[in-house]
């Protein structure tokens, strides 16, 4: 399936490679964009890296200086003994400081499944910092269940080894399982989840980011958050059905935009990627132009 021209443009440019240490570990991260932008940070969700935004990053970057991180445990960063989504989420601030993502005020942070619950934690303990959060398709239920990563993560338990890295392509899936017709999307993320071992090929991320070690309920920390918070889900997603979107609507006093993006399940950003890209653009593009209407706390 041969993929279109804007995505084959987008890949074309080739992100600048840096790396920061936070709390001992080493943070990869990619830039793109011209610094004296508005900053914007994108977090990945679990398993997965910060390639799965290399295909969106250069659209945005023609207004924003873009970063995108690998979280410890995934992709190229370095590996803790335990990922509190805490730590997690001063990874996200520490990377966006030393990226300067700061040069021209506060950045926004976006978050997709695993990604958008750090990005809730951050809006909470760090919003001084941050002009905006944008939460796309991330579950905080009620009461607070088992992330989506948690409850799916025995299908991570055991990362399996292959003997091509072609062989360990054809077999990536998408937890949960959906539809996508965009194919060559998912064959660009799968190639760049994996890693080179002795025996073969197998999964960049660490099987532990799973355990779930973060004691506070994600509803406490949305209800908590310090700066414009907007919500994004996906019209077909089975991790944010409706009921779910309007709880969270509530956690944030009826005071974010709650957006459904059409024919979309969990992984919108692979399965409707120019969709999101509207829906983004238009919500930063309103952040920049008005003042919320009631500042968080």
């Amino acid at each position: 399936q041969e993929a279109p021209k804007w995505f084959v443009d987008a890949l074309a440019q080739v992100p600048e490679e840096s790396e920061v240490e936070v709390e001992g570990c080493p943070i990869r991260y990619l830039r793109w964009g011209n610094r004296e932008r508005p900053g914007l940070l994108l977090v990945h969700g679990g398993a997965a890296h910060a390639r799965w935004w290399s295909f969106l990053a250069p659209q945005l970057a023609r207004d924003y200086h873009v970063v995108a991180l690998d979280l410890s445990g995934h992709g190229d960063s370095g590996r803790r003994a335990l990922y509190p989504r805490e730590l997690w989420a001063l990874e996200c601030v520490s990377v966006a400081e030393h990226a300067g993502l700061h040069r021209t005020g506060p950045p926004v942070i976006v978050g997709h499944s695993l990604g958008g619950l750090v990005t809730i934690v951050a809006a909470s303990l760090y919003g001084d910092r941050m002009a905006g959060a944008v939460i796309v398709d991330s579950p905080v239920q009620r009461p607070d269940p088992e992330s989506q990563e948690g409850r799916h993560g025995n299908s991570f338990r055991n990362p399996k080894v292959y003997a091509t890295r072609e062989e360990a392509v054809a077999r990536f899936r998408l937890v949960p399982p959906q539809p996508c017709d965009n194919r060559w999307i998912v064959e660009h993320v799968a190639f760049h989840s994996l890693r080179k071992v002795e025996q073969g090929w197998t999964w960049k991320f660490d099987p532990a980011v799973f355990e779930r070690v973060s004691p506070k309920p994600m509803s406490d920390y949305l209800a908590d958050t310090r700066c414009r918070v907007a919500i994004l889900r996906g019209e077909l997603s089975n991790l944010v059905p409706p009921e779910t979107g309007e709880y969270m609507y509530e956690l944030l006093r009826r005071n974010a935009p709650v957006v459904e993006i059409p024919q979309a399940h969990h992984h919108l950003i692979l399965d409707q990627p120019l969709a999101f890209l509207a829906a983004t653009r238009a919500l930063l593009a309103d952040w920049e132009h008005s003042l919320p209407r009631t500042p968080h706390r």
